[in-house]
Protein backbone atom coordinates (compact mmCIF):
# COMPACT_ATOMS: atom_id res chain seq x y z
CA UNK A 1 0.00 0.00 0.00
CA UNK A 2 1.38 3.11 -1.42
CA UNK A 3 1.78 5.97 1.15
CA UNK A 4 0.21 9.54 1.11
CA UNK A 5 2.54 12.12 1.67
CA UNK A 6 2.34 16.00 3.15
CA UNK A 7 4.97 18.40 4.15
CA UNK A 8 3.17 18.39 7.68
CA UNK A 9 1.07 16.35 9.35
CA UNK A 10 -1.40 17.82 11.77
CA UNK A 11 -2.74 15.06 14.90
CA UNK A 12 -5.75 16.25 16.72
CA UNK A 13 -8.45 18.35 15.11
CA UNK A 14 -9.53 20.13 18.42
CA UNK A 15 -9.22 24.14 18.67
CA UNK A 16 -4.97 23.13 18.95
CA UNK A 17 -5.20 21.45 15.65
CA UNK A 18 -7.34 23.75 13.64
CA UNK A 19 -5.21 27.23 15.00
CA UNK A 20 -2.11 25.23 13.28
CA UNK A 21 -4.54 24.54 10.25
CA UNK A 22 -5.59 27.63 9.64
CA UNK A 23 -1.95 29.26 9.55
CA UNK A 24 -0.36 26.48 7.65
CA UNK A 25 -3.35 26.93 5.06
CA UNK A 26 -2.79 30.80 5.17
CA UNK A 27 1.14 30.43 4.12
CA UNK A 28 -0.15 28.05 1.35
CA UNK A 29 1.46 24.93 3.12
CA UNK A 30 0.82 21.21 1.98
CA UNK A 31 -0.91 19.66 4.87
CA UNK A 32 -3.62 17.90 6.20
CA UNK A 33 -5.12 17.16 9.78
CA UNK A 34 -6.47 13.82 11.42
CA UNK A 35 -8.55 13.67 13.59
CA UNK A 36 -9.97 10.63 15.41
CA UNK A 37 -13.91 11.58 15.90
CA UNK A 38 -16.51 11.44 13.30
CA UNK A 39 -17.37 14.80 14.06
CA UNK A 40 -15.35 17.60 14.70
CA UNK A 41 -15.83 18.90 18.17
CA UNK A 42 -16.86 15.79 19.74
CA UNK A 43 -14.70 15.82 22.80
CA UNK A 44 -16.19 19.20 23.61
CA UNK A 45 -19.89 18.12 23.20
CA UNK A 46 -19.24 14.45 25.15
CA UNK A 47 -18.57 16.69 28.36
CA UNK A 48 -21.30 17.18 31.09
CA UNK A 49 -24.62 18.80 29.62
CA UNK A 50 -24.29 22.01 31.34
CA UNK A 51 -20.97 23.05 30.88
CA UNK A 52 -19.89 26.47 29.94
CA UNK A 53 -16.67 28.11 29.09
CA UNK A 54 -14.92 29.94 32.01
CA UNK A 55 -13.17 32.13 29.42
CA UNK A 56 -15.47 34.33 27.82
CA UNK A 57 -17.22 34.32 24.08
CA UNK A 58 -15.07 37.72 23.36
CA UNK A 59 -11.59 36.06 23.98
CA UNK A 60 -12.69 32.51 23.21
CA UNK A 61 -11.69 32.18 19.56
CA UNK A 62 -9.43 31.36 16.99
CA UNK A 63 -7.93 33.88 14.40
CA UNK A 64 -10.03 34.68 12.02
CA UNK A 65 -13.77 33.95 13.31
CA UNK A 66 -15.32 35.97 16.32
CA UNK A 67 -17.42 33.19 18.58
CA UNK A 68 -20.86 33.47 19.46
CA UNK A 69 -23.34 33.01 22.37
CA UNK A 70 -26.44 32.96 22.85
CA UNK A 71 -27.34 33.52 26.41
CA UNK A 72 -24.61 35.21 27.88
CA UNK A 73 -20.93 35.62 27.61
CA UNK A 74 -19.83 32.29 27.82
CA UNK A 75 -20.44 29.75 25.16
CA UNK A 76 -22.02 26.30 26.29
CA UNK A 77 -19.67 23.24 24.92
CA UNK A 78 -22.25 22.43 22.30
CA UNK A 79 -21.85 25.99 21.30
CA UNK A 80 -18.06 25.87 21.31
CA UNK A 81 -18.02 22.23 19.37
CA UNK A 82 -20.32 23.75 16.66
CA UNK A 83 -17.82 26.72 16.63
CA UNK A 84 -14.96 24.35 15.46
CA UNK A 85 -16.75 22.66 13.10
CA UNK A 86 -17.71 25.88 11.10
CA UNK A 87 -14.59 26.95 11.69
CA UNK A 88 -12.93 24.59 9.52
CA UNK A 89 -15.60 24.42 6.84
CA UNK A 90 -15.22 28.41 6.66
CA UNK A 91 -12.08 27.73 5.79
CA UNK A 92 -11.94 25.09 3.92
CA UNK A 93 -9.03 23.02 6.03
CA UNK A 94 -8.22 19.96 5.33
CA UNK A 95 -9.73 17.50 7.56
CA UNK A 96 -9.78 13.97 7.76
CA UNK A 97 -12.38 12.85 10.21
CA UNK A 98 -12.60 8.98 11.52
CA UNK A 99 -8.59 9.03 11.11
CA UNK A 100 -7.42 7.92 14.48
CA UNK A 101 -3.64 7.88 14.78
CA UNK A 102 -2.61 4.11 15.63
CA UNK A 103 1.02 4.96 15.49
CA UNK A 104 4.59 7.31 14.57
CA UNK A 105 7.76 6.73 14.23
CA UNK A 106 10.73 8.02 12.08
CA UNK A 107 12.57 6.45 8.82
CA UNK A 108 16.05 8.40 7.98
CA UNK A 109 13.90 12.12 8.00
CA UNK A 110 10.46 11.56 7.37
CA UNK A 111 8.17 10.90 9.96
CA UNK A 112 5.74 8.03 9.45
CA UNK A 113 2.27 7.65 10.59
CA UNK A 114 -0.59 5.30 10.55
CA UNK A 115 -4.23 6.49 10.33
CA UNK A 116 -6.94 3.59 9.71
CA UNK A 117 -4.17 0.76 8.49
CA UNK A 118 -3.24 3.71 6.04
CA UNK A 119 0.58 5.05 6.39
CA UNK A 120 1.19 8.75 5.73
CA UNK A 121 4.68 10.12 5.56
CA UNK A 122 5.33 13.60 6.77
CA UNK A 123 8.19 15.71 7.17
CA UNK A 124 6.90 17.41 9.93
CA UNK A 125 4.71 16.46 12.62
CA UNK A 126 2.65 18.59 15.35
CA UNK A 127 0.73 16.45 17.65
CA UNK A 128 -2.03 18.85 18.46
CA UNK A 129 -4.04 16.21 21.33
CA UNK A 130 -2.96 17.96 24.39
CA UNK A 131 -2.36 17.00 27.81
CA UNK A 132 -5.64 15.73 28.60
CA UNK A 133 -5.01 12.65 26.75
CA UNK A 134 -6.49 9.76 29.04
CA UNK A 135 -8.58 10.32 32.05
CA UNK A 136 -6.89 9.79 35.29
CA UNK A 137 -7.99 8.11 37.97
CA UNK A 138 -5.84 6.15 41.09
CA UNK A 139 -4.97 2.86 41.19
CA UNK A 140 -6.72 2.22 44.79
CA UNK A 141 -9.69 2.94 42.85
CA UNK A 142 -10.34 -0.48 41.91
CA UNK A 143 -10.72 -1.15 46.17
CA UNK A 144 -14.02 0.31 46.57
CA UNK A 145 -16.39 -1.93 47.56
CA UNK A 146 -18.47 -3.19 44.36
CA UNK A 147 -21.27 -1.42 45.58
CA UNK A 148 -20.18 1.92 45.18
CA UNK A 149 -20.95 3.35 41.99
CA UNK A 150 -17.51 5.05 40.25
CA UNK A 151 -16.74 6.90 37.51
CA UNK A 152 -14.21 9.50 35.93
CA UNK A 153 -16.07 12.96 35.17
CA UNK A 154 -15.23 12.42 31.46
CA UNK A 155 -18.17 10.04 32.06
CA UNK A 156 -19.90 12.46 33.96
CA UNK A 157 -23.44 13.78 32.26
CA UNK A 158 -25.38 15.44 34.77
CA UNK A 159 -26.92 14.33 38.12
CA UNK A 160 -30.25 12.74 36.64
CA UNK A 161 -27.89 9.82 35.80
CA UNK A 162 -26.81 9.13 39.87
CA UNK A 163 -28.57 6.42 41.77
CA UNK A 164 -30.14 8.07 45.14
CA UNK A 165 -27.47 8.10 47.79
CA UNK A 166 -24.44 10.54 49.33
CA UNK A 167 -21.97 11.44 46.51
CA UNK A 168 -18.06 12.10 46.90
CA UNK A 169 -16.48 14.12 44.24
CA UNK A 170 -12.64 14.09 44.55
CA UNK A 171 -10.70 16.63 43.11
CA UNK A 172 -11.38 20.17 44.19
CA UNK A 173 -10.62 21.84 41.05
CA UNK A 174 -12.49 24.10 38.37
CA UNK A 175 -14.57 20.84 37.43
CA UNK A 176 -14.77 18.70 40.74
CA UNK A 177 -16.53 22.14 41.86
CA UNK A 178 -18.97 23.04 39.30
CA UNK A 179 -20.13 19.02 39.15
CA UNK A 180 -20.23 19.25 43.33
CA UNK A 181 -22.24 22.18 42.89
CA UNK A 182 -24.52 20.70 40.25
CA UNK A 183 -25.25 17.53 42.41
CA UNK A 184 -25.71 19.66 45.58
CA UNK A 185 -29.09 20.35 44.31
CA UNK A 186 -30.34 17.02 44.39
CA UNK A 187 -27.94 14.95 46.58
CA UNK A 188 -25.45 14.93 49.74
CA UNK A 189 -21.99 15.95 48.22
CA UNK A 190 -18.66 15.81 49.62
CA UNK A 191 -15.89 17.60 47.63
CA UNK A 192 -12.50 16.19 48.19
CA UNK A 193 -9.44 18.12 47.60
CA UNK A 194 -6.46 20.82 48.82
CA UNK A 195 -8.47 24.52 48.50
CA UNK A 196 -6.49 25.88 45.57
CA UNK A 197 -7.89 29.45 46.11
CA UNK A 198 -10.24 31.01 43.87
CA UNK A 199 -10.11 34.23 41.61
CA UNK A 200 -12.21 36.60 43.53
CA UNK A 201 -13.57 39.09 40.86
CA UNK A 202 -14.65 38.02 37.21
CA UNK A 203 -12.10 37.40 34.47
CA UNK A 204 -12.64 39.61 31.33
CA UNK A 205 -11.33 39.27 28.00
CA UNK A 206 -8.59 41.78 28.87
CA UNK A 207 -7.59 39.94 31.72
CA UNK A 208 -7.08 36.62 29.79
CA UNK A 209 -5.18 38.85 26.73
CA UNK A 210 -2.64 39.86 29.08
CA UNK A 211 -2.23 36.12 30.50
CA UNK A 212 -1.68 35.22 26.52
CA UNK A 213 1.37 38.05 27.19
CA UNK A 214 2.87 36.42 30.12
CA UNK A 215 5.76 33.75 29.04
CA UNK A 216 6.20 31.14 30.92
CA UNK A 217 10.31 31.73 30.36
CA UNK A 218 10.38 34.74 32.38
CA UNK A 219 8.75 36.67 35.37
CA UNK A 220 5.78 36.06 36.42
CA UNK A 221 4.53 33.88 33.94
CA UNK A 222 7.03 31.26 35.29
CA UNK A 223 6.10 31.83 38.79
CA UNK A 224 2.20 31.38 37.59
CA UNK A 225 3.02 28.26 35.53
CA UNK A 226 5.03 27.06 38.51
CA UNK A 227 1.72 27.54 40.62
CA UNK A 228 -0.55 26.24 38.34
CA UNK A 229 1.41 23.17 37.86
CA UNK A 230 2.27 22.06 41.36
CA UNK A 231 -1.04 23.77 43.40
CA UNK A 232 -3.75 23.67 41.16
CA UNK A 233 -5.55 26.14 39.55
CA UNK A 234 -7.61 28.58 41.86
CA UNK A 235 -11.76 27.95 40.93
CA UNK A 236 -12.74 30.79 38.87
CA UNK A 237 -16.53 30.28 37.96
CA UNK A 238 -17.44 28.56 41.41
CA UNK A 239 -15.91 30.09 44.87
CA UNK A 240 -16.17 28.64 47.97
CA UNK A 241 -19.12 30.23 49.21
CA UNK A 242 -21.22 29.02 46.45
CA UNK A 243 -19.80 25.37 47.53
CA UNK A 244 -21.17 26.61 50.98
CA UNK A 245 -24.44 28.03 50.05
CA UNK A 246 -24.83 24.26 48.24
CA UNK A 247 -24.22 22.68 51.55
CA UNK A 248 -21.25 21.12 49.58
CA UNK A 249 -19.07 19.46 52.14
CA UNK A 250 -15.32 20.04 51.97
CA UNK A 251 -13.05 16.89 53.12
CA UNK A 252 -8.86 16.79 52.63
CA UNK A 253 -7.93 14.10 49.96
CA UNK A 254 -8.42 10.73 49.39
CA UNK A 255 -5.31 9.16 49.79
CA UNK A 256 -6.12 5.36 49.67
CA UNK A 257 -9.72 3.12 50.27
CA UNK A 258 -9.97 0.75 53.19
CA UNK A 259 -13.13 -1.56 54.21
CA UNK A 260 -14.23 -0.28 50.72
CA UNK A 261 -14.92 2.89 51.37
CA UNK A 262 -12.72 6.66 50.59
CA UNK A 263 -10.12 7.52 52.98
CA UNK A 264 -9.59 10.60 53.84
CA UNK A 265 -6.26 12.17 54.72
CA UNK A 266 -7.03 12.50 58.15
CA UNK A 267 -7.59 9.33 58.83
CA UNK A 268 -11.59 9.36 58.08
CA UNK A 269 -13.60 6.40 56.32
CA UNK A 270 -16.56 8.11 54.23
CA UNK A 271 -19.64 6.08 53.42
CA UNK A 272 -20.85 7.27 50.26
CA UNK A 273 -23.13 5.70 47.25
CA UNK A 274 -21.24 7.30 44.67
CA UNK A 275 -17.71 8.41 43.55
CA UNK A 276 -16.85 10.84 41.10
CA UNK A 277 -13.25 10.88 39.83
CA UNK A 278 -12.41 14.53 38.86
CA UNK A 279 -9.42 13.70 39.17
CA UNK A 280 -7.28 15.01 35.48
CA UNK A 281 -5.67 13.66 32.39
CA UNK A 282 -2.47 12.22 31.97
CA UNK A 283 -0.99 12.31 28.68
CA UNK A 284 -1.23 9.51 26.24
CA UNK A 285 1.42 9.06 23.69
CA UNK A 286 1.90 5.26 23.91
CA UNK A 287 0.84 5.18 20.38
CA UNK A 288 4.43 7.08 19.63
CA UNK A 289 7.12 4.63 19.05
CA UNK A 290 10.35 7.51 18.82
CA UNK A 291 13.35 7.61 21.33
CA UNK A 292 12.58 11.02 23.50
CA UNK A 293 8.90 9.99 23.91
CA UNK A 294 7.47 8.45 26.72
CA UNK A 295 4.12 6.78 26.79
CA UNK A 296 3.13 9.03 29.85
CA UNK A 297 5.10 12.11 29.89
CA UNK A 298 4.65 15.07 28.07
CA UNK A 299 8.20 15.31 26.08
CA UNK A 300 11.25 18.39 26.85
CA UNK A 301 10.34 20.56 23.86
CA UNK A 302 10.99 24.45 23.85
CA UNK A 303 7.55 26.63 22.84
CA UNK A 304 6.62 23.27 21.42
CA UNK A 305 9.71 21.65 19.22
CA UNK A 306 10.52 18.77 20.79
CA UNK A 307 13.92 18.33 21.84
CA UNK A 308 15.90 15.41 19.91
CA UNK A 309 13.54 15.41 17.56
CA UNK A 310 13.65 18.02 14.55
CA UNK A 311 10.26 18.34 12.88
CA UNK A 312 8.13 16.81 15.91
CA UNK A 313 6.00 19.70 17.89
CA UNK A 314 3.88 20.12 20.32
CA UNK A 315 0.75 22.45 20.25
CA UNK A 316 -2.31 23.16 23.03
CA UNK A 317 -0.33 22.21 26.16
CA UNK A 318 -0.90 23.99 29.16
CA UNK A 319 1.77 26.50 30.20
CA UNK A 320 3.62 25.78 26.31
CA UNK A 321 4.63 29.38 26.01
CA UNK A 322 2.36 31.24 27.74
CA UNK A 323 -0.31 31.52 30.85
CA UNK A 324 -2.71 30.84 28.05
CA UNK A 325 -1.35 28.55 25.99
CA UNK A 326 -3.92 25.86 26.47
CA UNK A 327 -7.38 27.89 26.07
CA UNK A 328 -9.16 28.69 23.14
CA UNK A 329 -8.29 31.99 22.74
CA UNK A 330 -4.55 31.76 23.64
CA UNK A 331 -3.18 28.81 21.08
CA UNK A 332 -3.66 31.02 18.32
CA UNK A 333 -0.44 32.91 18.72
CA UNK A 334 0.96 29.89 19.68
CA UNK A 335 0.02 27.87 16.47
CA UNK A 336 1.23 31.29 14.14
CA UNK A 337 4.73 30.87 15.65
CA UNK A 338 5.31 27.42 15.17
CA UNK A 339 4.00 27.43 11.65
CA UNK A 340 6.62 30.34 11.48
CA UNK A 341 9.29 28.21 12.54
CA UNK A 342 7.84 24.99 10.34
CA UNK A 343 8.16 26.71 7.23
CA UNK A 344 11.18 28.84 8.37
CA UNK A 345 12.98 24.83 8.55
CA UNK A 346 11.64 23.45 5.00
CA UNK A 347 12.92 26.52 3.47
CA UNK A 348 16.30 26.16 4.79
Amino acid sequence: MSADSFETVVVGGGQAGLAAAYHLARQGRDFVVLEAAERLGHSWRSRWDSLRLFTPVSYSHLPGMKGRAADGPYQTKDELADYLETYAMSFGLPVRLGSRVESLTRFGDRYVLTAGGRPIEAAQVVLATGAFGAPYVPEFADKLDPSVDQFHSVAYRNPGRLKSGDVMVVGAGNSGAEIALELAASHRVWLAGRDTGHVPFPMGAAAYRVMGKLSVHAWPGRGIAASGTGRGHPLISVSPDDLRRAGVRRVPRVVGVEEGRPLLADGRLQDVRTVVWCTGFVPDYSWVDLPFIAPDRIPGHRDGSVQGEPGLHLLGLPFQSTVASHLVGGVGADAARLVRRLTYRVAH
